[in-house]
């Protein structure tokens, strides 16, 4: 079972669910022609898919479209159900950079069928993830910068405060359906800029202008 690492501390704690937070930035939504939500938009993904820093995402065999979508990630620290938007914070044990790993292709074939994306975003490696720091190092979760580049070019450049959902509010909708559990992490979604990677990439994400940092490389099923 994958751990938490956290920046400058040897703590580890074993992951549990990852929550996935779809179309959560409307540039996003609006770059891939899919309607703005009215609520949230909820997946899962294994912890198998969960690699990092310094491993690599492997492109399967079944995809020729593989995107990086660089994200917020939040820890759940403290176990809750039907948390209040004004308590979420005191659930919230650190924050990271990960990267939602999406074949497109197979997503678009599932989306076309109405179909469950689980395939497309489940893949082992598919959930690049960095060390986290603790939320006194972030302070306000409405404000947090991220990025991501692939071989120095900056792709994605994103913040929090333009989520159409912010983490306290995602915490209080997702404790109102499941018990978060310590060890949970909530993926928050993606600013726009996703495109496709490729074997023999570098891709580097980035919190809070190096806060933590995430650098990975790509390769192919057969590498």
């Amino acid at each position: 079972m994958a751990d938490v690492k956290f920046v400058n501390k040897s703590e580890k704690t074993p992951i549990k669910t990852l929550y996935c937070i779809g179309r959560n930035y409307a540039a996003h939504a609006s770059e891939l022609n899919n309607p703005i939500p009215s609520a949230p938009i909820v997946f899962i993904k294994p912890a198998t898919t969960i690699i990092s820093d310094g491993d690599d995402i492997v492109i399967p065999a079944a995809s020729n479209d593989v995107h990086h979508e660089v994200e917020i990630v939040v820890l759940i620290g403290k176990a809750g159900k039907n948390i209040a938007v004004e308590a979420a914070g005191e659930h919230i044990a650190g924050y990271a950079v990960g990267i939602d790993v999406t074949a497109r292709d197979i997503q678009s074939r599932a989306k076309e069928k109405s179909h469950p994306w689980a395939v497309a975003k489940g893949y082992d490696t598919f959930a690049p993830l960095s060390e986290f720091v603790s939320p006194n190092a972030i302070g306000n979760p409405n404000g947090i910068q991220l990025s991501l580049n692939v071989n120095g070019e900056t792709r994605q450049d994103g913040n929090s405060t333009n989520m159409l959902f912010p983490i306290p509010q995602l915490i209080a909708y997702l404790s109102g359906i499941f018990t978060l559990q310590p060890g949970d992490l909530i993926f928050t979604g993606t600013p726009e800029g996703v495109a496709k990677m490729s074997a023999g990439d570098k891709v580097t994400a980035s919190l809070e202008n190096g806060l933590t940092t995430l650098t990975v490389g790509v390769k192919g099923s057969d590498s």
